[in-house]
């Protein structure tokens, strides 16, 4: 198993008001016109899965498969190319302020994981920054 995790992101809301919206996957159907076009495509969302169909990899959905109210979300994969699961875990620091962390676990042998590692922790970083700048009031 190997793991590829985000860095720590600081997102101005508390943790209570970024997992309600992470929680339920409709939330971040707006942020579909966000997304690169020429990579993602058929992004569709319903409240506990989602699915997209990414260039060159195919298709991949996902599903929540377990939630830790204010602290964490794992989604598993339900289709892809190789199985995974994906984490987004919740720190308080404030009332009005947490950290946020990403982390990817997959199974990989080492030709792969030398092929996909770089691509890989970009997308994550990207997903991360992403998911930081969401206006969560």
């Amino acid at each position: 198993m190997v793991k590829f995790e985000s860095a720590v992101k600081n997102i101005q809301a508390s943790p209570e008001a970024v997992y309600e919206k992470l929680s339920d996957l409709k939330n971040l159907e707006k942020l579909k016109d966000r997304l690169p076009e020429d990579k993602l495509q058929k992004l569709t969302f319903d409240s506990d899965s989602f699915s997209v169909d990414i260039d060159p990899v195919g298709k991949i959905s996902f599903s929540v498969v377990e939630k830790e109210p204010y602290k964490m979300i794992k989604f598993g994969a339900i289709s892809s190319p190789l199985p995974f699961s994906l984490w987004v875990q919740l720190l308080p620091v404030s009332e009005t302020e947490c950290k946020m962390k990403l982390t990817i676990s997959l199974e990989l042998n080492p030709f792969m994981k030398a092929m996909v590692q770089k691509p890989l922790q970009e997308g994550l970083e990207k997903m991360a920054d992403m998911l930081a700048m969401i206006n969560y009031q």
